[in-house]
């Protein structure tokens, strides 16, 4: 089994360069797996810091929806993978199959491929629980399926980092 690293907080936290930091240590060939897409120029300009920002040692695949088929597929290839963001692929699930029991189930399926890996992992995702709650049901059911995918994704990571104006917390490994 690879090592899974799990790295939490909230936005704008510096949960994305906490990452590219511990990746970097793999050394080169690094792969990247972007879940979010380019909807509006916004989202654009992000992305678009983000693959500045990382140079040339990463190799970016960009996938939405197929999380798990991209991690396994290249399992071995990398000298680790970083997953950024679980937020935006929960959405993404959400959004597509209008179920969260649904996309639940697709984080639990990702943490049972966990022991077959020899690839280390990091994934990246936002603590979205800590704020007020949401005045609609597709938000509140959000909040909570990112919640549940969360302490599912803590609990299988082998360490776990939460992130607070910067500033990383190790809670586990």
């Amino acid at each position: 089994m690879s090592k899974v690293i799990f790295i939490t907080g909230g936005a704008r936290s510096g949960k994305s360069r906490l990452a590219e930091e511990l990746a970097l240590s793999y050394g080169a060939p690094l792969g990247y797996v972007a879940t979010g897409s380019a909807g509006d120029g916004e989202m654009a300009e992000r992305i678009a810091r983000h693959r500045a920002r990382r140079g040339s040692d990463w190799q970016t695949m960009e996938e939405p929806l197929a999380l798990q088929e991209v991690i396994t597929g290249h399992d071995g290839y990398f000298n680790l993978m970083l997953v950024d963001c679980i937020t935006l692929w929960l959405t993404n699930l959400l959004l597509q199959r209008e179920d969260a029991s649904g996309a639940l189930a697709a984080v639990r399926s990702l943490t049972e491929s966990f022991s077959s890996l020899v690839t280390p992992l990091i994934l990246v995702s936002n603590e979205v629980g800590m704020g007020i709650v949401p005045d609609n049901r597709l938000a509140r059911t959000f909040r909570d399926l990112a919640g549940e995918a969360n302490e599912l994704l803590a609990k299988a990571a082998d360490e776990v980092y939460v992130l607070f104006s910067g500033m990383p917390l190790k809670l586990k490994g």
